[in-house]
């Protein structure tokens, strides 16, 4: 039986931790004692009734009670990945393992975390998923052991350890942060340079944005491109020094 669970960050009035069976489904909200709800939140801005969540196997369901305000569902893990759950949307599927919803509120953060269980994959060992002939050719080729990798990762950092962040490091950043990585002591300005180019015209392939400097657009979309197709992913944060 796979179960659900959802978690607060801030203690409240109601139970810490939740859990879910598939087919079962509980309120959240602020909670009166004429309108009581089974995952409390205790804070002034948020709704009394303000969603919804249903446990279905290894996803969930989020309904927005609200008639205003859009629920924000993150993945922590995934490099500032979110989706938006419109007000009065109702059965929204969300596909993370691990998520954190966020009520819109005036001050303070408010939100709860939500574990579903582990995702089911295809085994491609199994002599069925084989397929004869030529091999795919990877959409985006790159080699994890080089030198250009170790700068694409640098880039991608603040945004896997914050998925809420904006930042995307400039080229001295890059060289700082790698002085203390094996293989990263001899870069320099200029070789950081290249590496950044080298990414955006042959290994990611990045397209202009008209009006933006070159320094700019390169690396904003190269993180954005790496984070969307899993290139950089949090494992890879071990590459570079504590």
């Amino acid at each position: 039986m796979r179960t659900i669970l959802l978690q607060a960050e801030t203690p409240g009035a109601g139970p810490a931790v939740v859990e879910l069976s598939p087919g079962r489904e509980v309120t959240f909200g602020r909670g009166a004692e004429n309108a009581p709800v089974d995952f409390p939140l205790d804070h002034p801005g948020v709704s009394r009734r303000a969603g919804v969540i249903r446990a279905v196997e290894d996803y969930w369901l989020l309904t927005n009670l609200s008639r205003d305000a859009t629920l924000a569902v993150e993945n922590p893990e995934g490099g500032g990945e979110f989706l938006k759950v419109a007000p009065g949307r109702v059965a929204a599927p969300i596909p993370f393992e691990f998520a954190r919803v966020v009520l819109p509120v005036a001050t303070g953060p408010c939100s709860f975390l939500v574990f579903a269980s582990q995702h089911s994959f295809v085994d491609f060992d199994a002599p069925e998923a084989a397929a004869a002939g030529e091999p795919t050719i990877s959409g985006f080729p790159v080699d994890e052991s080089a030198k250009y990798f170790l700068v694409l990762v640098a880039l991608c950092e603040p945004r896997l350890r914050d998925c809420s962040s904006s930042v995307i490091p400039t080229v001295p950043e890059v060289l700082e942060r790698l002085r203390g990585v094996p293989g990263g002591a001899e870069l320099t300005r200029a070789a950081v340079n290249f590496h950044i180019d080298y990414l955006a015209r042959t290994k990611l392939r990045v397209k202009p944005l008209s009006g933006a400097r070159k320094a700019d657009w390169q690396r904003a979309a190269l993180v954005s491109i790496a984070l969307r197709f899993d290139l950089v992913r949090e494992e890879h944060l071990k590459l570079l020094a504590p």
